[in-house]
């Protein structure tokens, strides 16, 4: 299966939560679609270089539905060479952009293009759990994709690794220094504390396990997905490597446990 079929990313919003890739998931997505919206409604790292353009507007529809229109109009019928487009309401500073309020996405979604959003923060730590007024999700949400790196195995609960240590503590049990064990992860991943925290009604919930960079890495992998099966209803766990030409490692279904 490949990235876009796994993530269910061809068609409506697709959100991305959690830690340990979401920036790269949400490039490798807007590269393999032939037209793409990104996004976020949360603060995001510059992200010119992997989009053709961003726009800074306070009305990314009527952005969006312009391009659009051109495209319409080519008797061709191929997209313009102006997609993946970015599409945010302000650059808050230097290094990174403001998002938008959930309902302005929701408006996006209406459009007849996949729509990809950044929908927390992790300030590029490798596992996480939410915090009270987080994920920021639209309500139309089609897919959320909530991510851990795998890496977080067998580490320390440390702030070096994970953000919002407090918040993954009360989910699993752990103090911080304790070491972070594959049912951990499916914990925070299968919880509706973390993970499938805010997931709209009709949404499809799909776990991500990203960094499965080797053959002991994807041993670790299936056995969190095994434990995120155990404890929640969703579709699939996805294993992947964001930085491989073909990301898709393995995509892991309760059927076959």
């Amino acid at each position: 299966m490949d990235l876009v079929a796994a993530l269910n990313a061809d068609t409506g919003i697709t959100c991305v939560v959690g830690a340990g890739g979401k920036k790269t998931t949400l490039a490798a997505l807007a590269a393999r679609l032939d037209r793409a919206v990104v996004t976020a409604t949360v603060r995001i790292p510059i992200f010119d270089d992997w989009v053709e353009e961003v726009v800074v507007t306070d009305d990314p529809v009527d952005v969006a539905r312009e391009r659009l229109t051109v495209d319409a109009n080519r008797a061709d019928g191929a997209a313009i060479d102006g997609w993946p487009i970015g599409l945010v309401p302000e650059r808050e500073r230097e290094d990174r952009y403001r998002g938008y309020e959930p309902e302005v996405v929701d408006a996006l979604g209406e459009l007849d293009v996949p729509v990809l959003v950044k929908a927390d923060g992790a300030r590029m730590r490798r596992f996480k759990a939410p915090d009270e007024w987080e994920p920021r999700l639209p309500r139309t949400a089609d897919t959320v994709v909530s991510i851990a790196s795998v890496h977080a195995v067998g580490e320390p609960l440390s702030e070096s690794l994970v953000h919002r240590v407090d918040e993954v503590s009360k989910l699993t049990g752990l103090e911080p220094g304790e070491t972070i064990e594959a049912a951990d992860v499916a914990e925070v991943l299968a919880s509706d504390r973390g993970g499938l925290k805010d997931v709209p009604e009709g949404a499809t919930p799909i776990p991500l396990l990203n960094m499965v960079d080797d053959a002991d890495l994807e041993a670790t992998a299936r056995e969190v997905a095994s434990e995120i099966h155990e404890r929640a209803d969703v579709p699939r766990v996805v294993l992947a490597e964001m930085r491989a030409d073909d990301p898709v490692v393995d995509v892991v279904r309760s059927a076959d446990l």
